[in-house]
């Protein structure tokens, strides 16, 4: 990279820099994280915008967008609602403990095409909700439709009398070597996206967050409403034409159930494809090993034309592809982001949890698990026994995974994967994250514990 363009890097950081150091109180950060989350959740601005990013990237709906950016945005300020983020946090007497929550600083945020409003705005609004300044590294495929978003962003700081460069990204045309200054140049990165990123943000030597490939697995046991199974089913895997790395890749479906369910996806609007049809659609899916862009995230009739599949998948709403094996030999087997669903059978729930552990292991480990059941017992195996982060009951899994309505889990559009996923957490990408927390400890009363308190029960087994 030339001199000029690590120069034009450091003067953004050096303006952020400056632009926090005038930014606290926690009227001052709510105030400019809801004016980030306004500038997109603005209806007049959150349509236009939808159709730009579907028409830059070439990926997923306007429409789903469109609602995709208002109910994530808006779970995350229902998230974020009265949390202290500055100052004094908690104070236990008790202890002699106090917490002060302080800014991380400047926080660097690799964003992908696939979603290149959402997780700006979750990135933005989180950062400045803990006091901080954040730059974006945006995708070439995705670089304009952030622009304006960010333009937009600075209005709404600027309406209610905060800098502007606390919101920030790099300067056109966006690169990799850019991105690689910004991430040194940062006290924080936050990558959502390519794992190749991922990677080069932990060996940037700046502390990073990244998140891990999806490619969830979801099992449907003999005991599940299947009706309700395959329309959420349905739902997840059409939503954004499978953008999400939180949408159905495969399912396991118990051989008890297996004919009906079928029936019910295909109820749905899911065609079931021939073998002939399956090897036309590899061929078409992947090139040289890897996805094909002008396959991925299109609607049906695009996808289905391009494939060769015929007119009545050009008219279904997604394909299932029976699949019997898992790894690089089974391409299915994998993370897809389009509407192709792998369909594995398994005889009994054992073989079932067997294959999805397989799945994990291939691709998308410590992402997460789904399961349709009636059961109580059989969600509490699956977090007990597989290398996944999230198991996921009886839900549509693109909508649960990044924090619903009518489940526990934050807002997000970032999951952490743990050790699984070779990432530095395991939950939601959530403001905790952005946030150093500063503890005044104070002197208590003593408690110290006598050894046979402690090695009793051990002395008693194992003899001192």
């Amino acid at each position: 990279m030339s001199r000029d363009r690590a120069a034009e890097v450091s003067a953004v950081v050096s303006r952020a820099r400056a632009a926090r150091e005038s930014f606290a109180g926690q009227p001052a950060l709510d105030r400019a994280a809801l004016a980030a989350a306004w500038a997109l959740l603005n209806p007049q601005n959150n349509r236009r915008l939808c159709e730009k990013a579907a028409a830059e990237t070439g990926l997923g709906r306007a429409d789903d967008k469109e609602r995709k950016n208002r109910r994530k945005t808006l779970g995350l300020l229902r998230d974020l609602r009265g949390r202290r983020t500055a100052g004094v946090v908690r104070e236990d007497a008790a202890r002699g403990l106090v917490e002060i929550a302080r800014p991380v600083g400047v926080v660097g945020a690799l964003t992908p095409s696939t979603n290149p409003l959402a997780t700006p705005v979750n990135n933005a609004v989180n950062a400045l909700k803990c006091g901080n300044a954040l730059i974006f590294a945006p995708p070439p495929k995705g670089a304009e439709v952030c622009a304006e978003l960010l333009s937009l962003m600075r209005a709404e700081l600027r309406k209610c009398a905060l800098p502007p460069d606390l919101l920030q990204m790099l300067p056109a045309p966006p690169s990799k070597e850019m991105s690689l200054e910004l991430m040194r140049r940062v006290d924080l990165v936050v990558v959502t996206g390519s794992q190749r990123n991922v990677r080069a943000a932990y060996s940037s030597g700046t502390p990073a967050i990244g998140v891990g490939a999806g490619n969830a697995a979801v099992i449907v046991d003999e005991t599940a409403d299947l009706a309700d199974a395959a329309a959420k089913i349905r739902a997840s895997t059409t939503f954004d034409n499978a953008t999400s790395c939180s949408s159905e890749n495969a399912l396991i479906v118990a051989d008890a159930a297996r004919n009906e369910m079928i029936r019910a996806l295909e109820a749905e609007g899911g065609i079931l494809l021939d073998a002939a049809q399956k090897a036309r659609l590899q061929k078409a899916l992947w090139r040289d090993g890897e996805l094909n862009r002008e396959m991925i995230a299109k609607d049906m009739p695009v996808f289905a034309r391009a494939a060769g599949l015929g007119a009545a998948a050009e008219r279904a709403k997604f394909a299932l592809v029976e699949e019997s094996g898992v790894g690089p030999d089974f391409p299915f087997s994998g993370e897809k982001l389009s509407l192709a669903l792998a369909l594995y059978r398994a005889a009994d729930f054992d073989q079932a949890v067997a294959r999805a552990g397989e799945l994990l292991a291939h691709q998308g480990g410590g992402h997460s698990v789904g399961i349709h059941t009636r059961t109580e017992d059989r969600p509490l195996r699956l977090g007990l026994e597989l290398p996944a982060c999230r198991v996921i009951v009886n839900q549509a899994h693109c909508f649960a995974t990044g924090g619903s309505f009518d489940n526990a889990l934050p807002f997000s559009l970032s999951m952490g994967c743990g050790t699984w996923g070779r990432n530095s957490i395991s939950d939601n990408l959530n403001y905790r994250h952005f946030l150093n927390t500063v503890r005044v400890v104070r002197p208590i009363a003593p408690d110290e514990p006598d050894e046979a308190e402690i090695f009793g029960e051990y002395w008693a087994a194992a003899g001192k």
